[in-house]
């Protein structure tokens, strides 16, 4: 069990990350923290690990925790043993079974006697069966890494598990092996990730929002049909709210309106029956503070409307605003843009693939190319761009436009500001005011448009990228997509999904994410081995 209370966190300098949160998580309980980029997921996650202090509040976690972090690069100097605290333990086991009786390594065995055949089947159960425990952690791949510490999970047997974005480097096999030990895992696990079939696997889902926590009972699947329904209420609020300041608004015109022409009606009698200046002077003076007071109470009343009105425009979903409408590619359908005939690559003179590949890419194609990690599905991609050539067979492709898109958006110039790359995009010359009200509409708003690319998280990248696509005149005939959503926040794999979803040219997707692919509608496989 977990116990979050009246935790809250801030940078030094900086606003509240999150205030006063409570929270419960059951034990045997599987949990999802869901929010946008910036809400804190992760550093409340590293909170309940006891890797940071919370400014104020306390945490208590019940039991034995195992934390699997999303970055390791502080471990790269550590041995596979040293990562997973397992080291002091089989080191006490070899020194016993070589015969020497020292009460110490007992006392840090502690009755563990099978901690090398459980940490040995750990390893096989997660692919990686071919590595030493004296193997340093910076020698391994991402996805190694990944199963590295996943592996850790079933050695230490913990009580309670946290995962921070599990599957990032992780082919389909490993996901697959994840979602079966979530599934039958009796810890309790809190995770967080952008990986909806593993969000699925969850009971609980608690979103973090600038607003605090907010608990939905289910899995992403009905905390995004409960999303929906508010964000239609939402609407409704909003067109309710609009109606209210547009009806306040004419009021207060029909009032102050009414009030003139009363004033000059009645200034018009006291002149004819003759009043006195001094005493015409005064009652004009009365008329003007009825009619400032009448404005101050009309102006309150449409002040508290608009102020409502702003707030819950900003609890709106950003995403339905950002997708961009592509136009349609020149290209008729079925034509073929890259044939490969028994191509290969040959790495130190070892051919990548066990047999030569060939395929056809048509115009209007919707393909995902798989397979494991290490099956060169990015040199596959290089290879039919021209970035590479093969070492066997031929490669053929007339001209024709196209982009390509890793999961580190290198497309975009670092040093270039935000606003001087999307106007590399600006064929139909749109003056400044329309690309900077398209950059506000990806939420680039004016104080982001000097800013270097180079800052931006990479759902920032994501959305910039996508304003340049909105802005061209002229959609690209292809699209390749490397890893898409790897790093991506919810929010921005639904802005990327609904922007893809109704691109009508030719699609190559390399991804591990199958709610994703199913959702881009994807109509043919090319598996790699």
């Amino acid at each position: 069990m977990i116990f979050l209370h009246h935790i809250s966190f801030g940078f030094p300098a900086g606003d509240l990350l999150f205030n006063t949160i409570d929270l419960t998580i059951p034990s045997n309980s599987k949990s999802a923290l869901v929010g946008n980029n910036g809400t804190g997921k992760s550093t409340l996650l590293k909170m309940m690990a006891d890797e940071i202090e919370p400014l104020q509040g306390n945490i208590t976690v019940q039991g034995e925790l195992f934390y699997v972090p999303q970055m390791f690069g502080n471990f790269d100097d550590l041995t596979i043993a040293e990562c997973l605290k397992i080291d002091q333990k089989l080191n006490a086991l070899q020194k016993i079974t070589a015969g020497e009786v020292d009460n110490a390594y007992f006392e840090m065995l502690n009755d563990d006697w099978d901690i090398e055949e459980r940490s040995f089947q750990a390893l096989q159960y997660w692919k990686l069966g071919s590595l030493q425990f004296t193997q340093k952690l910076g020698s391994l791949s991402g996805g190694q890494k990944t199963k590295v510490f996943l592996a850790g999970m079933m050695i230490n047997n913990p009580d309670v598990i946290l995962l921070d974005e599990p599957t990032n480097h992780l082919d389909l096999e490993g996901r697959n092996l994840l979602y079966d030990f979530i599934g039958k895992t009796k810890s309790t696990v809190v995770m967080v990730s952008h990986d909806r079939a593993l969000l699925n696997l969850a009971d609980t889902i608690f979103e973090l929002s600038n607003r605090g926590i907010s608990t939905y009972g289910g899995n992403y699947d009905f905390y995004a049909e409960q999303k929906e329904i508010e964000n239609e209420a939402l609407q409704n609020d909003i067109h309710s709210r609009e109606r209210a300041l547009k009806k306040a608004k004419e009021k207060e015109r029909e009032t102050l309106e009414r009030k003139q022409k009363l004033d000059a009606r009645g200034k018009g009698r006291q002149e004819k029956s003759g009043v006195a200046r001094i005493m015409m002077n005064t009652m004009r003076n009365k008329a003007e503070n009825n009619s400032s007071k009448l404005k101050a109470v009309h102006a309150e009343k449409i002040n508290a409307i608009s102020d409502d009105l702003r707030d819950l425009r900003s609890s709106v979903r950003n995403s339905d605003q950002m997708k961009v409408n592509f136009n349609d590619s020149n290209l008729h359908s079925g034509k073929i843009l890259i044939s490969a005939e028994e191509i290969n690559y040959a790495y130190q003179k070892i051919n990548l693939w066990k047999e030569n590949l060939s395929l056809e890419i048509r115009s209007g194609d919707r393909i995902a190319i798989k397979g494991s990690n290490g099956s060169g599905k990015t040199t596959l991609i290089k290879l039919l761009l021209g970035k590479l050539q093969p070492s066997v067979g031929k490669i053929t492709r007339p001209d024709f436009q196209w982009i390509y898109i890793d999961q580190e958006y290198s497309l975009i110039d670092r040093m270039s500001t935000v606003y001087e790359f999307v106007q590399q995009f600006n064929d139909r010359a749109l003056p400044e005011p329309e690309v900077k009200t398209l950059l506000a509409r990806f939420l680039f708003g004016k104080e982001t448009w000097d800013k270097n690319c180079g800052v931006l998280s990479g759902g920032e990248r994501l959305r910039l990228l996508l304003c340049g696509l909105s802005i061209s005149q002229k959609a690209p005939d292809l699209i390749i997509l490397d890893e898409p959503t790897n790093n991506l926040d919810l929010q921005n794999v639904e802005i990327l999904t609904n922007s893809i979803k109704d691109y009508r040219g030719t699609l190559v997707v390399i991804s591990h994410d199958a709610v994703f692919l199913e959702e881009i509608e994807i109509e043919r496989e090319v598996v790699l081995e």
